[in-house]
């Protein structure tokens, strides 16, 4: 008996035409036999790479074909990819193929679906025996504290999924990783498999699914911010390499915190370039503290509060936009269903506050850190990791901090919040999205302390010169406002806004030429 394995892309239209030919000669010859296998487009390249490695064969595109050796054992007899089983099937049969193009698009595209739809029904069932591996560094924070119950709710994955916690950070907490281990066991969790504790890190992140970067305490020897962003470069490099290393090929990669989190993000990405697209940095706390302001204003909910953008740097110079913002339920002279919203700016008469209360608010806050706790952390961690697993909220604007690739005009090699949404267990940068530029200037200011941040990290710029005297968040009005808005903020720090010399221009330019430096995807 002769059984043949093909093996390809599941949107392949050469694998379809194959799969067509093979089926015909199974359907007519007793003794021809056919397994097929399909993976999806993202993994197909990585898996015949390894399928490869294991027997040692030379093959790079979609379909693959061999025969196993069913008599004798073995590894199987590699026979090659379309054309090859073609001319096999013509010359030993003497039978072909005459499917036209079109039909082979047409294949391709019903068993792309039908193996998406595969692996939606097999999901739940791979749940059930093997839990998703949940990796938290510096999980001696605070915020681990609260974030354990969230995710263990069911809330985050999903009610199907069990989950297995391991607490990752240095061997002086490993006291107080066991006690928070002991208490994460008490919460008899029916969605918790298993909690465990790792302060090896030559074992970090083994198989891990996802991996949750909370703020590390600061070493009590760094004493200047300059020493502190350099001393980030060996830390995520380390986490990175560790993460490409052992963690699962599919692994997503959340960072949170208060401090230096673009350019935490901007390093990993740089450290783990093979899952460079599943790292993204948290910006959800700073678009609460605005709804939040903002609610405290109109005197209503922040939860009614929706469509708040964070441009920038989340946990420094950003860039908070309310063009876009809108409330909903808001008990006013004008009502309607619940799906009835109004423009916030259309509900704040005073512009004062927006231009300088609520930006000083956001300041300080921001600068700080005194409302960025571990409660807020936690739920801004959570609530990014449900909405990638799930999806946000449909026609929800959330915000993301996600390596550029020169969307909005945005350098590329930056980590830069952004408006975006979750669907299908991915992200989208929100491109289409109308009247939300951004002035020119403004995001030549914003973008400044970025870049600056990884040249100091590298040491190619000696000392961090922002582009104010002090952390200022900035908002932005309706396109009718918005003229007023960034005229106010302007005169508040023209004597600071700056394009980058040339000298940083080079030395950033520079950084994407060095060897295991680049951070472009």
């Amino acid at each position: 008996m002769a059984k043949f394995v093909l093996a390809g892309r599941a949107d392949c239209p050469f694998y379809a035409k194959a799969e067509v030919l093979a089926d015909y000669l199974q359907k007519n010859l007793p003794d021809f036999q056919i397994y097929k296998i399909t993976q999806h487009p993202h993994v197909w390249e990585e898996w015949l790479k390894d399928l490869c490695e294991k027997n040692k064969w030379n093959h790079k595109n979609s379909p693959i074909i061999w025969r196993e050796l069913l008599d004798r054992g073995g590894k199987g007899l590699l026979l090659g990819g379309y054309n090859e089983f073609l001319e096999h099937a013509q010359l030993y049969y003497g039978v072909t193929s005459s499917m036209t193009t079109e039909m082979m698009k047409v294949i391709a595209g019903e068993n792309l679906e039908a193996h998406m739809k595969k692996e939606l029904e097999t999901e739940p069932q791979k749940d059930l025996t093997e839990p998703l591996q949940v990796w938290i560094t510096s999980a001696s924070a605070s915020a681990c504290c609260h974030l354990i119950p969230v995710l263990t709710s069911g809330e985050v994955f999903g009610m199907h999924t069990q989950i297995s916690i391991t607490l990752f950070d240095k061997k002086q907490a490993e006291e107080t990783l066991q006690t928070l281990a002991t208490e994460t066991q008490h919460l008899v969790s029916p969605f918790l498999q298993s909690v465990a504790v790792c302060t090896r890190a030559e074992e970090a992140f083994r198989g891990a699914h996802v991996v949750l970067i909370l703020d590390d305490p600061v070493d009590r020897e760094v004493r200047t911010m300059e020493e502190y962003t350099r001393s980030r470069v060996p830390l995520c490099r380390l986490l990175g390499h560790l993460i490409e290393k052992n963690a699962h090929e599919s692994v997503r990669v959340i960072v949170g915190g208060k401090t230096f989190v673009n350019l935490k993000t901007v390093l990993l990405i740089r450290y783990a370039p093979k899952v460079a697209h599943n790292i993204i940095a948290v910006a959800l706390g700073v678009e609460g503290q605005a709804k939040a302001a903002l609610a405290r204003k109109l005197k209503t909910s922040p939860s009614c509060i929706k469509d708040v953008i964070v441009w920038g740097n989340i946990s420094g110079c950003g860039y908070v936009d309310l063009r876009k913002a809108k409330v909903y339920r808001y008990d006013s002279a004008v009502w309607g269903p619940p799906h009835f919203a109004r423009p916030v700016l259309s509900l704040i008469f005073d512009s004062e506050w927006v231009n300088k209360e609520f930006v000083a608010t956001l300041n300080e806050w921001i600068a700080t850190g005194k409302q960025f706790r571990g409660i807020l952390a936690a739920h801004s961690i959570a609530t990014t990791l449900k909405y990638w697993y799930h999806g946000s909220p449909p026609g929800e604007i959330v915000s993301l901090g996600v390596l550029s690739e020169g969307q909005f005009g945005v350098a590329e090699g930056v980590v830069f919040s952004m408006p975006a949404k979750c669907e299908n267990g991915t992200w989208e940068v929100l491109t289409d999205l109308e009247d939300i530029e951004l002035d020119k200037q403004i995001l030549t200011r914003i973008t400044r302390d970025l870049i600056q941040e990884i040249l100091v990290a590298f040491g190619d710029v000696r000392y961090f010169q922002p582009h104010r005297s002090e952390i200022e968040k900035t908002t932005s009005a309706d396109k009718k406002d918005n003229q007023e808005s960034q005229q106010v903020s302007d005169e508040h720090t023209a004597s600071s806004h700056s394009d980058l010399n040339q000298e940083e221009e080079k030395a950033f330019v520079m950084l994407h030429d060095y060897e295991g430096r680049t951070v472009k995807q």
